[in-house]
């Protein structure tokens, strides 16, 4: 069932905090963003109409709230798993919930001159033009509609060599705190919010759900929650080395062989989240942790933020 709370965001959220507006409970931004102000707002209402204090928009506050229409599910629920995925470890990385996590914009504080999408594609390493390209082929009009009066500038520069598209980027950024000058920042994220683009970036991250897939089958994991792990593991960390690999499994083997299958596929993720974070830096290690045992586990905290896998990404123990 589908619920929301503290850390949701998205068209959701925003007919939310209109609602609760409209009641005189919500005097915050309607942005879609469920912070500390929208929590308020949800518990003042709950008091208010005899309901249970959670701050959380479930099914009986959605009833209160909107009457008889059911909750509807996050759009990030109809999508392929390989998406989800890739949803999941965009929010980790951008702390932003779909579809924001596929519009994640910075600039050049890496010398790569501009990075955007859900996986920081960038122009330095000649990653997001290839991106930008297919996207002008599939859905010129889209893009064209987007970038209005600057869309032959962006199609001319993509036609430049790698030196002089460096020069435009950094020309329509800050020179020294690196964020993205309008309109050009609220281009690209209208861009990155489109079902469009984020079919292109999720075709541009197969190979990595492949590599995440193959170590799948490495550790005999079958459920969507592990490929979720194992594809947050190749993005934030690249792969597992041998030498965890041994540790991990050596672990696995010493596990009780009569557990049932869930509990099994559990405890060999737990042990793979664990290990593999442990081999990161020291000042990393519990960072990379919260991340992978949310992963593991279904549900978690990262960052501050709360994440139910099921709920918010449709993403299970199963297969």
């Amino acid at each position: 069932m589908p619920m929301y709370s503290i850390g949701s965001q998205g068209p959701e959220v925003e007919r939310i905090q209109v609602r609760l507006k409209k009641l005189g409970f919500y005097r915050g931004p309607i942005d879609g963003d469920f912070k500390g102000g929208t929590d308020a707002a949800v518990r003042a209402y709950q008091r208010s109409v005899g309901l249970e204090i959670d701050g959380m928009v479930g099914s009986i506050t959605w009833a209160s709230l909107f009457g008889a229409e059911p909750v509807p599910e996050p759009a990030i629920l109809q999508e392929s798993l390989g998406q989800k995925c890739l949803a999941l470890t965009g929010t980790f990385e951008t702390g932003k919930m779909p579809p924001d996590c596929f519009a994640g914009i910075s600039g050049d504080f890496d010398g790569q001159g501009m990075s955007f999408g859900v996986l920081q594609w960038n122009f330095g390493q000649q990653s997001l033009q290839p991106l930008l390209k297919e996207m002008n082929t599939a859905h010129p009009n889209i893009l064209q509609e987007i970038f209005a009066q600057e869309y032959q500038l962006l199609v001319d520069i993509l036609g430049m060599d790698l030196q002089e598209q460096i020069v435009w980027v950094r020309s329509i950024q800050h020179p020294v705190q690196h964020f993205i000058y309008e309109p050009w920042q609220g281009y690209f994220k209208t861009l990155g919010r489109t079902p469009e683009f984020q079919g292109i970036q999720a075709k541009y991250a197969q190979h990595l759900h492949q590599k995440a897939f193959n170590l799948c089958q490495e550790y005999q994991l079958w459920s969507q929650r592990a490929l979720a792990l194992m594809f947050d593991i190749v993005v934030q960390n690249g792969s597992i080395s041998a030498v965890v690999r041994q540790t991990i499994m050596q672990e696995i083997s010493e596990l009780n062989s009569e557990l049932n299958k869930e509990t099994l596929e559990l405890e060999k993720m737990r042990i793979i989240a664990n290990r593999r974070s442990e081999a990161c830096k020291s000042q990393w290690v519990e960072d990379v942790r919260s991340r992978k045992l949310t992963c593991a586990n279904g549900e978690g905290i990262v960052h501050g933020v709360p994440y139910n896998l099921s709920q918010q990404f449709g993403i299970a123990l199963r297969s």
